[in-house]
């Protein structure tokens, strides 16, 4: 009878690791699917971010441009 108690009490610890382990998965599957959700994200941002500081650089040499213009008229 101790046998099939103690047999009892190993089949809940296993069944309780299992779903544990189960649980584990889904939760490390989800936080896998965030991560490359995240990433996707930090991409485009970056991409804006370059895309923004060309666009930045561009209007400094317009500025430039403008100012030289409007120092050779001055002389």
């Amino acid at each position: 009878m101790d046998n099939q108690t103690t047999l009892n009490k190993l089949s809940e610890k296993v069944s309780t690791i299992l779903q544990e382990y189960h649980t584990l998965k889904g939760e490390n599957e989800m936080m896998r699917n965030e991560i490359v959700t995240l990433k996707a994200d930090c991409e485009l941002k970056n991409q804006e971010i370059e895309k923004l500081i060309e666009e930045n650089a561009k209007k400094d040499i317009e500025i430039e441009e403008i100012v030289n213009k409007i120092e050779s008229i001055l002389g």
